[in-house]
């Protein structure tokens, strides 16, 4: 039992002296901002965001679309 107490204690203190570790938590931070701004844009509805412009850009193709051909 001493044994892994002794691994854990060295474990942690291991931790805490790498650095490479607070690195990659930062880039998980950014990346986390990152997901939410563009699940924000996506997920407005109606007439915002990008969701209400590809849809207001297609249907004007597809209008187009439709009284170009005969």
């Amino acid at each position: 039992m001493l044994r892994y107490y002794i691994r854990a204690r060295d474990a942690v203190t291991n931790l805490r002296a790498d650095k490479d570790g607070v690195v990659s938590f930062e880039y998980i931070i950014v990346a986390f901002c990152i997901v939410a701004a563009v699940a924000a844009v996506f997920s407005a509805t109606g007439s915002t965001g990008i969701q209400g412009a590809l849809n207001t850009a297609l249907g004007t193709v597809v209008s187009t679309f439709t009284a170009a051909v005969p």
